[in-house]
């Protein structure tokens, strides 16, 4: 089937199904939080946002969302879990605000069997009965069969039968699990192809899991055999390996199959980014569509090709994501790479310069050094023997104390040399670094200083558990509309942050001094 102009739907299920990732729990406010960018701002068609008799603290969030969707007009795209059992679950999410239940019931033989002990006709009627309360109470209903893949490969006979005697239901839509991640866009393509074919008028959704890396070509093929909806979660968050992953699932449906979705691809990158803050579980770098590294080119033939005529560019440009292409610097770097990262900090050099700027810049990444553009000011200085460089001499810590005892939030007394005169303040903080720039903040809003915004903190220890190792603090910043990442390395984790926050200090003071010119 050519699935090329059709319209798929997009449900979300971070905080239902993401919600199972091993350490991942979201509070009432985080879910409410994430489910109104989800909606407002990503524009995703459908969230599935709890399961039914939780906890308490799952009932308070889903009551908070129901109540600001109903005020917002999109209750009906919010959904929970239900589960067939006498309409407990339908009662726990109608009186919580809920109007759409997804009942979960058995997809495979082997699991209606080992786990309830029913026959198919008993767990069919038992449905009937839960779609039959959810129905009085005016509820939309849609139906999972938890298995599904497992049940088309088993038990297809099965299937069959328990969606023939379901038919006549008020059933929304039938939601087609790979519960444990085992099939593959081969077996996708057949199982949906079937399913349709016996029920052309059911409207199916494709559920898929990535414990073989193949959720995001999975979900390709369920769409391509014509499934109207897909479930994907922020990051791909789930159980074990996780879900099929939003992003990827949105850029790889319009790309390849030419589908229309309502996402709006400009906010992935941010969403993406939020929720990997409340998670706890980060974006691996090489993450597509919203990794660290995805719009990064290493190579100088790579760099130098793009500069010629885009050579190395495909359909996923960076702009589209809310994102810029970068140039890595390390050993793989040529003069490409440097000239595209001197010309972002408005630096010019000489042809010689470049080269000798290249070579040592190679030489760092060949002893393993981690580079940002950001440190090339340091590696001219050092290369070109200058004997002044602004961005080291503008700014400096003439002395800090950091006190910190126990029972009692951490002090910090800061002393800072600003073109040569001396400024002190002290603040307290929610831990030793966050009371150093707490306090160093403090004087910044004495000057009438602007300063940038800390958006991401990682500190990167060697293994081994040596307590002496060097520690490297990398830091990410954004000042309006300027990101970029400082690091800096010390024995003791704090310090390496405070070099890190020393080299932020003195870019943003340069370009500060050059707006002025």
């Amino acid at each position: 089937m050519n699935a090329k102009g059709n319209r798929i739907e997009i449900l979300d299920t971070t905080l239902r199904d993401g919600e199972q990732t091993a350490g991942v729990s979201f509070n009432a406010d985080e879910k409410l939080a994430i489910a109104q960018l989800l909606v407002e701002e990503l524009k995703v068609d459908r969230l599935e946002v709890a399961s039914a008799r939780v906890s308490k603290g799952e009932s308070e969030a889903f009551r908070r969302i129901c109540t600001w969707a109903a005020a917002a007009g999109c209750l009906d795209r919010i959904e929970a879990l239900g589960f067939v059992d006498d309409g407990v679950s339908v009662d726990w999410i109608a009186d919580a605000g809920g109007r759409v239940v997804n009942i979960l019931a058995k997809g495979s033989l082997r699991h209606l069997v080992g786990q309830l002990g029913k026959t198919p006709e008993q767990h069919a009627a038992d449905i009937i009965r839960v779609i039959g309360h959810a129905s009085v109470r005016g509820m939309v209903v849609n139906l999972y069969l938890e298995d599904w893949s497992n049940g088309m490969a088993d038990s297809p006979d099965y299937v069959f039968n328990l969606l023939d005697q379901l038919r006549f239901q008020p059933v929304q839509r039938v939601m087609l699990p790979d519960t444990l991640g085992v099939l593959n866009p081969w077996l996708v393509e057949s199982y949906i192809t079937r399913m349709r074919e016996h029920f052309p008028h059911m409207r199916f959704d494709y559920h898929g899991h990535n414990d073989y890396g193949l959720a995001i070509a999975n979900t390709l093929a369920a769409a391509r055999a014509g499934v109207s909806g897909v479930h994907v979660t922020v990051n791909g968050l789930g159980e074990r390996s996780g879900n099929a992953p939003l992003a990827g699932v949105v850029a790889a449906l319009q790309d390849h199959l030419g589908c229309a979705v309502g996402v709006d691809e400009t906010k992935l990158t941010h969403v993406c980014k939020y929720v990997e803050s409340i998670s706890g579980i980060r974006i691996p770098d090489n993450e597509p569509v919203v990794g660290e590294n995805v719009f990064t080119q290493s190579s100088g033939v790579h760099a130098d090709g793009d500069t010629k005529a885009g050579l190395y560019a495909n359909p996923l440009l960076p702009q589209r994501f809310g994102r810029t292409r970068s140039y890595a610097l390390g050993k793989m770097s040529g003069k490409a790479n440097i000239v595209m990262n001197l010309d972002k900090l408005g630096i010019r050099l000489t042809p010689d310069q470049v080269k000798l700027v290249t070579q040592r810049v190679v030489e760092l990444g060949d002893k393993k050094e981690a580079l940002a553009a950001e440190d090339l000011p340091f590696i001219i200085a050092d290369v070109l023997k200058t004997s002044h460089n602004p961005s080291q001499d503008n700014i400096h810590i003439v002395n800090y104390s950091l006190q910190l005892a126990r029972g009692m939030r951490p002090v910090a007394v800061v002393k800072v040399s600003i073109h040569g005169e001396e400024y002190e303040a002290a603040a307290p903080g929610d831990g030793q670094y966050d009371a150093f720039m707490k306090a160093l903040w403090v004087i910044y809003e004495k000057l009438g200083k602007t300063h940038p915004v800390l958006t991401d903190y990682q500190v990167t220890i060697p293994p081994g558990g040596k307590t002496d190792a060097l520690v490297s603090a990398s830091i990410a910043w954004k000042k309006g509309d300027y990101e970029f990442k400082t690091r800096g390395i010390d024995s003791d984790q704090t310090e390496a942050a405070i070099k890190a926050t020393v080299k932020m200090l003195n870019i943003i003071e340069n370009m500060d001094l050059n707006q002025l010119k």
